[in-house]
């Protein structure tokens, strides 16, 4: 923390061109690494970087290219891209995916065997904080200024606010009991203090609740594409309330609450018709903002083939989920990294005829050996660098697939499993069920359990950030409930640790500072 702490009171004025896809924000990001935001901040435009250096944090590693001068010093802009650190924590260790890779510690993440001084742990908890300092640093320049002619003050802090409960929610998901911070702590002034997991929990569902009650924050899909509005925060707080009994403690009931806001999204959003036009390069045209028959994503991180560059979020799952012999011209790519393969327990969830099951099976379905692409495994050809209509990107080398943080049809499962938890009818969570089942072309059910929604989650949500976090939910991640090939690093896998419900601390932070206590069993 000390490290970001120094970061966001760095030198002098970035060079570096973000081309967003949104209007105000379509600026060269002010850049903390190298200027102080308090000697340039004069006028509404000088927000608009700043904020877009908010954004930018979650699409790219740096500020002047994919990987050079990363925001991060000692973790490559590469794996410490923000997505790609969560795709690592949140997919790799569980059935969604293994990595051929013999990359530092990656094989530890995926047996559930890593350590507070693990690579790719620190790399996903220093990004997050670094996102959380950010809006931090915006939220209070933006609080104290008075310049005149900034119109969009009160917009800008909740779209900041909004910013920071997504890292937050990350946090308080992966890391639990963590470092806390806000614009009200001075930069510089003192370590943070650690906030236990469950008053995290109370904290964010408030400024949830606050953003969506009293906000200036844009109302659900009436903001610029690639602009957080009140649609995604409706997201995390049916989140927070889903994932009660872990995050808040066991005996906690908000189903009826998460089921409430879940029929709000969806009578605010539609499903896209096409599933396969949500993970190509121009899903962009499948939100509210720019309709393109539905408009299912609530909220994506944008990535362009020749703006919005990095080596991680679309570009790292299109390119390492491609290699050997397949054909990378059907992706809309270059050449294949040839990492990602998935497990046969996550093949073997998709029936014939499901549209999601956008696998290459060439290699068998079988991994006995995790260090090979070739030698085993399918590969999800679920994201794709070619547009809806068959055409081709802009370019092949990077990608324009943005990365859907949010859709609609996630609250659509939500509500179906809240309904199993007695929070909806019976009957609204068949209907929610059956409407994704429909779209997927399989057939719908007269009835259905817990377990059907999972492997439901499994099949619609694939590679989007939320198998660890299910399975935790369900109680299947460490135990011997569920197993999965390489589960524990052993071939037909095993139950580990509870401890691995929870990532930890990095050492780095917990050494750097005298505040925090490491979360249980890691020493």
């Amino acid at each position: 923390m000390k490290k970001i702490f120094r970061i966001l009171t760095a030198g002098a004025a970035s060079l570096a061109l973000l081309t967003s896809c949104v209007g105000d924000l379509n600026v060269t990001p002010i850049d903390p690494n190298v200027v102080l935001p308090g000697d340039v901040l004069n006028s509404q435009e000088a927000y608009n970087q700043l904020l877009a250096k908010v954004y930018q944090g979650l699409a790219c590693s740096a500020s002047d290219g994919p990987d050079s001068s990363p925001d991060i010093s000692g973790v490559d802009g590469g794996y410490g891209q923000y997505l790609r650190a969560m795709f690592h924590l949140q997919c790799l260790s569980t059935d969604e995916a293994v990595c051929c890779w013999n990359d530092q510690t990656l094989y530890d993440i995926h047996n559930l065997c890593w350590s507070t001084s693990d690579t790719f742990v620190a790399a996903a908890y220093y990004r997050v904080f670094f996102q959380i300092g950010l809006a931090n640093e915006f939220i209070r320049q933006a609080k104290a200024t008075t310049i005149e002619g900034f119109d969009k003050r009160e917009q800008y802090i909740a779209e900041a606010r909004a910013l920071r409960l997504l890292s937050y929610y990350h946090a308080i998901d992966l890391f639990g009991n963590v470092p806390f911070f806000t614009e009200e702590n001075s930069v510089g002034s003192e370590a943070p203090k650690q906030i236990g997991r469950a008053a995290l929990w109370e904290w964010m569902v408030g400024e949830c609740q606050d953003l969506l009650n009293g906000s200036a924050l844009p109302a659900a899909g009436k903001t610029e594409y690639g602009r957080i509005d009140k649609g995604s925060v409706q997201m995390i707080l049916a989140k927070l309330y889903l994932n009660a009994q872990i995050w808040k403690e066991a005996n906690a009931n908000y189903f009826k609450e998460c089921a409430e806001l879940c029929n709000s999204l969806i009578s605010e959003y539609a499903l896209h018709d096409k599933y396969s036009d949500l993970f190509c390069a121009d899903n962009h045209l499948c939100t509210r903002n720019t309709t393109y028959n539905g408009d299912e994503i609530i909220f994506a991180v944008p990535q362009d083939g020749i703006s919005i560059r990095s080596y991680g979020a679309t570009n790292y799952i299109i390119f390492a989920s491609t290699g050997g012999d397949m054909d990378v011209a059907t992706v809309g790519i270059s050449s294949g990294w040839g990492g990602l393969s998935v497990t046969p327990q996550h093949a073997d969830k998709f029936s014939e005829g499901d549209v999601r099951a956008m696998f290459y099976t060439g290699y068998g379905k079988d991994i006995p050996v995790i260090s090979e692409f070739t030698g085993g495994g399918y590969k999800s050809t679920k994201f794709s660098n070619i547009n809806h209509d068959g055409s081709a990107a802009q370019a092949n080398g990077f990608v324009d697939t943005d990365f859907p943080v949010f859709r609609v049809a996630d609250a659509y499962l939500m509500l179906a499993e809240c309904a199993k938890r007695g929070g909806a009818s019976e009957e609204d969570g068949r209907k929610a069920l059956n409407a994704v089942r429909e779209r997927a072309g399989i057939n719908t059910v007269a009835s259905y359990t817990l377990q059907d929604v999972l492997d439901e989650r499994a099949r619609e949500l694939a590679f989007e950030l939320v198998r660890r976090q299910d399975l935790i939910r369900y109680g299947q991640f460490t135990t011997d409930e569920y197993l999965w090939q390489w589960k524990g690093g052993e071939y037909e896998g095993k139950a580990v640790d509870s401890k691995y419900n929870l990532y930890p601390l990095t050492s780095g932070d917990t050494n750097a500072n005298g505040n925090l206590t490491q979360n249980e069993g890691y020493k």
